[in-house]
């Protein structure tokens, strides 16, 4: 390691979500070898099959069997998707920093040692890489991710430009009181920002390479889920503890609204004594009146609903096939 890359002592855990990779999976490996090679402190590479129904799998197996115990394989018993694969891995890490990265060889393992060295030098929770020269197509997927991106740190206050990129490195404690499920793997950064604060999070030029074998799975097409997460995102962010005060609040907007309207209403009928029968603002009234009291019934289960988030987080989006468990100091690749 050169001098500019020096930091503190501390264990490391590459995670790699593949889904019908076999084509990638060795190369991937061995690039990861050679990123690290001088590399001082201990580390692991985490290989999560989504479930391939390729030779994913038997390839994975055969580089544990090829570079030692410090290659780990977990194998989901299905295609879960991304998120869930990403999680699965984040799940077996034992390291004190961890790495996300994909599996199609466009990610660059030559950018860990650096994207590690400023999360632990700058003291910060989250390093995201910015894919800065982007190797995709400009139509379908470079304009709607920087419409995505601009969308998504507009929403959520964690000012990124590229949300997209899978090379992140996080502090292993931090990342992994963060439960993801759904499409949540594009808005990492910002779930972060709801156990640490934003100026913990930095982003870090990136080397992106160009396809070269393979399909994407994980494309940005997806728009609608994508949209449906971010509210998700936007919502838990602000209103996680308390959503009551959420659909609280609108339930007693409606409500003093619906009281208004037939306070009026009232007044026309006894005090000016018009018939109210047929006007349509009566219905409006009362249609307002349900639904915010709707709404102030629904903040009332969501508090429930919360108390028991808060109190148990042991349920996985995954279920996976364990290999026998190591020792904390087996599996480790330690320099000579």
């Amino acid at each position: 390691m050169s001098a500019t890359l020096s930091m503190p002592p501390h264990t490391l855990s590459i995670v790699v979500p593949f889904y019908n990779e076999e084509d990638n999976i060795v190369p991937l490996v061995k690039r990861v070898h050679e990123a690290l090679a001088g590399y001082e402190n201990p580390w692991e590479l985490v290989l999560v099959d989504d479930g391939s129904s390729d030779a994913t799998v038997d390839r994975g197996l055969q580089c544990t069997r090829d570079y030692g115990q410090h290659v780990r394989v977990v194998e989901l018993t299905r295609n879960y998707k991304q998120t869930a694969a990403m999680q699965a891995g984040i799940d077996a890490a034992r390291g004190d920093v961890i790495v996300t990265m994909d599996g199609d060889l466009q990610n660059d393992p030559v950018d860990i040692p650096r994207m590690v060295a400023r999360l632990l030098n700058e003291n910060l929770d989250l390093v995201a890489g910015w894919r800065k020269n982007r190797q995709d197509g400009l139509v379908l997927r470079k304009i709607p991710s920087k419409i995505a991106n601009r969308l998504i740190a507009r929403m959520t206050g964690v000012k990124l430009r590229d949300y997209g990129c899978s090379l992140k490195a996080y502090r292993g404690d931090v990342i992994k009181r963060v439960r993801l499920y759904g499409e949540m793997h594009r808005f990492i950064p910002a779930w972060m920002a709801t156990v640490t604060t934003p100026r913990r999070i930095a982003e870090e030029p990136t080397t992106h390479h160009a396809r070269t074998a393979g399909v994407s799975k994980y494309g940005i097409s997806r728009t609608f889920r994508v949209i449906l997460d971010l509210i998700a995102v936007f919502f838990f962010m602000r209103f996680r503890a308390r959503p009551g005060h959420f659909f609280g609040s609108i339930g007693l907007g409606l409500t003093a609204l619906a009281g208004v309207i037939m306070t009026w209403l009232a007044w026309v009928k006894f005090g000016l004594g018009e018939n109210i029968g047929g006007r349509p603002l009566l219905i409006v009234g009362i249609g307002t009146l349900i639904a915010g009291i709707h709404f102030i019934t629904t903040g009332v289960l969501s508090e429930l609903l919360a108390r028991i988030y808060f109190e148990s987080g042991t349920i996985r989006s995954y279920t996976a096939r364990h290999a026998p468990p190591l020792g904390d100091n087996e599996g480790w690749h330690k320099s000579a």
